[in-house]
């Protein structure tokens, strides 16, 4: 069976021409038959060792192609290609093959997928978006249908993705999935680490770099000391590893190129902790989203739980820690009442600069001693650990062991007047996409609170996005950080801290216990804000290092 032919072609499926993917769906249909009856035959036919090996490969290539014709049938943004895909998998298991179902319960662990918008049940607008996505990825990923909640953000941050991996920039495609790998890494992300794998092969990239970082150019070996300092302690970056970087002679990086990889890793590193924050599940084409195995009696295996499919459970027996309704309805009214004492307050006198100073150390010193009661370390998995160095080193506190981080002030270098101009000026139009999506995650308000309508949130939304910001060591010199002990309570800051500094230790008991009476999209937009807070807050210290350099 000569391979050429067999191989099977997906990107005529994202064309919005219907005849184009009618063409596609035929070939694959084609392929799928062949290989079906080739299957069929050497089963019947086995006898040499040699051939069990063969036909050992050839199920491995057709699992793979049914694993991914099940995610069409689930997840393409055109009717006719999940129907179409679905049939083919039919005529399959009529021909005695056995096909996979998908594992779990929806794009996330953390929210009932009956609670998230069903792909084909999508409006007009949302439907262009689906389809925008599909056509640049090929997949209609589980991030993208958790953030669906809030579309105008969605369709910012797939904007500024597309043009971050696939739009004219100073690096080279396979460049840009190894960096964005390496990113998650740092974070065990294995969710975001398979996608690049697999983007990166696409567009030709070496799989030998794959076997581990110290197999790809010396060039992205170089860069492993920046992706390590920004994701876990962005406060110690100074000029010095900027010129390591771009005076390394014959692996020295542009000026340009650094910018689009700082980017990128800050664009990963917070991604990693949106896919942990919001409990997002394995792709269904990927391992862990799907299964051969038939499902039981109960539609629920034991054997499932290795699996990590263990959401039912989850989402029947309630959190240890779980109040009742009425406790958390309190809880609304309660944070309510704060805001509205707080603004009374603003009105009534305003602290003093040096009272304000006082408060943000105080703060910041309070935030090292938030953590949760889950805070055990996390041994990275050798296939996600083989992308990085040194995978001792993680997120500390900046004042442990006696060490000092001198605060770093907004009035002094801020992204809206100097971190902006660099972007731009380096990497034509990102700053100004970035500078969007920054913008509506900071702004984005539907003046809801849990039950409560007509509410003006944007106190709440400072508190959040100045929190991230006082973990890092960067102070607003007009904000009075007293606020975020009003506001935010002590499940909410160890959620907060887990999220931004280790998501990968983040759990659905964290996520199920703060704001317990707020809707999941609420608990999405919080995400929202946690990771532009994040990116800013990293972009910040990396680009104040790089002009730093540059002057």
């Amino acid at each position: 069976m000569a391979e050429g032919e067999n191989e099977a072609r997906w990107e005529g499926l994202c064309s919005r021409d219907t005849t184009t993917r009618e063409t596609a769906l035929e070939n694959i249909r084609q392929i799928v038959l062949r290989k079906t009856e080739y299957l069929r035959s050497a089963k019947e036919t086995l006898s040499r060792p040699s051939d069990g090996l063969s036909n050992a490969v050839s199920l491995d290539g057709m699992n793979k192609l049914l694993a991914h014709l099940l995610m069409l049938s689930k997840r393409c943004p055109f009717k006719d290609v999940r129907e179409r895909s679905g049939l083919i998998l039919k005529s399959v298991e009529e021909l005695g093959i056995r096909i996979p179902r998908p594992l779990g319960h929806g794009p996330s662990r953390f929210i009932p997928e009956k609670e998230m918008l069903q792909v084909g049940s999508e409006d007009a607008q949302m439907h262009a978006l689906f389809a925008d996505s599909f056509a640049a990825l090929g997949r209609l990923d589980n991030i993208t249908l958790v953030m669906v909640f809030h579309p105008q953000y969605l369709e910012s941050f797939l904007k500024t993705q597309h043009y971050l991996l696939q739009m004219d920039g100073p690096l080279p495609l396979h460049y840009r999935h190894y960096i964005g790998i390496m990113a998650a890494a740092r974070h065990q992300c294995s969710y975001l680490v398979n996608l690049h794998v697999s983007d990166f092969l696409h567009v030709g990239g070496d799989p030998k770099w794959l076997n581990g970082l110290e197999n790809a150019p010396q060039k992205l070996q170089n860069l492993g000391e920046l992706n390590k300092v920004l994701a876990h302690r962005p406060w110690l970056i100074t000029k010095e590893h900027i010129e390591g970087l771009l005076k390394a002679e014959e692996h020295s990086w542009s000026l340009a190129e650094l910018v689009h990889a700082v980017v990128l890793l800050t664009h990963y590193h917070s991604l990693a902790s949106f896919t942990f924050g919001c409990g997002i599940s394995p792709e269904i084409h990927c391992d862990g989203g799907h299964t051969f195995r038939p499902p039981s009696v109960s539609n629920y295996c034991i054997c499932d739980i290795t699996n990590g499919n263990h959401s039912v459970d989850e989402m029947q027996v309630n959190s240890a820690g779980n109040a009742s309704v009425s406790d958390s309805f309190f809880e609304v009214e309660a944070l309510m009442e704060k805001m509205r004492q707080l603004q009374e307050c603003r009105e009534e006198e305003e602290a003093s600069q040096e009272e304000m100073a006082s408060r943000f150390e105080m703060e910041k010193r309070e935030s090292m001693f938030v953590f949760s009661s889950d805070d055990d370390e996390v041994t990275p998995a050798r296939d996600v650990s083989r992308h990085f160095e040194d995978t001792s080193y993680g997120y500390k506190d900046f004042s442990r062991h006696g060490m000092h981080v001198p605060t770093f002030r907004v009035q002094d270098y801020c992204w809206e007047d100097h971190g902006y101009s660099l972007v731009n000026r380096l990497y034509p139009d990102v700053g100004q996409l970035i500078d969007e999506k920054f913008h509506i995650a900071y702004n984005l308000t539907y003046n809801t609170m849990a039950m409560h309508k007509d509410v003006d949130t944007s106190m709440l939304r400072r508190a959040i996005w100045n929190y991230i910001h006082c973990m890092f060591g960067i102070r607003y010199d007009d904000y009075d950080y007293g606020e975020i002990n009003q506001l935010l309570d002590r499940s909410f800051k160890v959620y907060i801290k887990t999220v931004v500094c280790t998501p990968e230790k983040v759990t659905k008991r964290m996520y199920d216990s703060f704001w317990r009476q707020f809707k999941h999209s609420e608990k999405v937009h919080v995400n929202l804000l946690l990771i532009e807070a994040r990116m800013q807050a990293e972009l910040l210290y990396a680009l104040r290092a790089i002009t730093r350099y540059m002057t």
